[in-house]
């Protein structure tokens, strides 16, 4: 089969999973094409992918003092009409120029109408299909998104979350599986194909990654003053935008790495903003997560708030950041010990579950493997 990965470009998660499940579908036979933007096309570039398409940006998260800003995002993301436009004929060129057999959308939607148009097979990927704060608090904007995303990927024809199935689900707080489409949803598990076991473990630094965004730079420099301070501490950073400030004794500055496991394995800690692929990768290598939420982003919110349910990690509201509660609260993480997750994640094969799928829609059968959704 020929299949086109459609991968959203704001940060790196998506980019990341879709590599893992398209290289195991290149192992089965298949040939694999990637398209995505920014972040995420030159992540799959590096990669060394053989089949990479650039596509316009469908969205613009923005965001200031190292954090995300949903009033910038909606200003800077004001002609997301015009981009989405732009996306669905780019996309639709790529189609009719490869006669792919399905697209898989990781949370781009002008995919899915590029795909839907061309009556190609439609699978999306998506962690977050639903907007509320922990407390399921909501808001105009997260109702009107709610409304419209759940209907538009309705377009789809089967939605995989690439996460646990309960209650491992670490976006559960994120994911609301409408009454009548249970069949439509799948909770696969994750796609990576690396054994933990063969890396080299250690309780030596302090894992620190927000991905690649300029407007996440003041968290870093934040770390860099608590290392300048506290020279027993030795933070390992990984950043792929400019202006990182360089390594010193026990501030060690990375762009981009071809393995972040092998650094991720002589952690004594993570400390993220929250993404999912972060926090699975975290608790694989059963590290505790010390979670610095960006205000006002739901999703970041929402999978904190499961961590700190199943102890696996602290977590801290980015406005109440300073260099003193971040030291407190890295001291803090360090003490935890979080469960075993290893004989969770092997329970599932999350690659097997969505390759499976994808197939089966590419053939126009119904799903035969795979974790059905249960309605929230």
């Amino acid at each position: 089969m020929k299949i086109l990965f459609v991968v959203c470009g704001e940060g790196l998660g998506h980019a990341s999973r879709c590599l893992h499940l398209g290289h195991y579908m290149q192992q089965q036979g298949h040939t694999v094409h990637f398209a995505g933007y920014g972040k995420s096309y030159d992540f799959m570039q590096q990669h060394g992918c053989s089949h990479v398409h650039s596509t316009p940006r469908e969205v613009c998260l923005e965001g200031e003092n190292g954090f995300f800003s949903l009033k910038k995002t909606l200003w800077y993301s004001k002609w997301i009409a015009f981009d989405m436009i732009r996306s669905v004929l780019s996309i639709r060129r790529l189609i009719t120029g490869n006669k792919f057999d399905c697209v898989v959308c990781d949370t781009m939607y002008g995919g899915v109408l590029a795909a839907r148009l061309q009556k190609v097979p439609i699978v999306f990927i998506t962690n977050q299909n639903h907007f509320n704060g922990p407390d399921r608090s909501t808001n105009s904007v997260w109702k009107f998104l709610n409304f419209s995303i759940q209907r538009y990927i309705r377009l789809a024809d089967h939605v995989i979350i690439p996460d646990y199935p309960a209650p491992d689900t670490v976006s559960e707080y994120n994911i609301v599986v409408p009454k009548g489409e249970e069949e439509r949803y799948s909770f696969t598990g994750p796609f990576y194909d690396f054994d933990p076991a063969r890396y080299t473990y250690a309780r030596k630094t302090f894992f620190a990654s927000f991905g690649g965004e300029p407007y996440k730079l003041p968290m870093y420099l934040m770390l860099k003053t608590i290392a300048d301070k506290r020279k027993d501490l030795c933070f390992d950073v990984f950043y792929t935008g400019k202006d990182l400030p360089a390594s010193s004794g026990n501030f060690i500055s990375h762009g981009y790495v071809p393995n972040i496991y092998e650094h991720l394995a002589r952690a004594r800690i993570a400390i993220v903003h929250g993404g999912l692929t972060t926090l699975h990768e975290a608790l694989l290598f059963e590290k505790p997560v010390l979670i610095i939420m960006d205000p006002g982003h739901p999703e970041q919110q929402n999978n904190a708030k499961k961590i700190k349910d199943i102890g696996a990690g602290t977590t801290i509201d980015g406005r109440l950041v300073t260099q003193e509660t971040l030291e407190q609260k890295i001291l803090e993480t360090v003490a935890l010990t979080p469960r075993p997750f290893r004989e969770i994640h092997a329970a599932v094969n999350g690659r097997k579950n969505a390759a499976g799928i994808i197939c089966a829609i590419a053939n126009r059968s119904k799903p035969s493997s795979g974790i059905i959704a249960k309605e929230n």
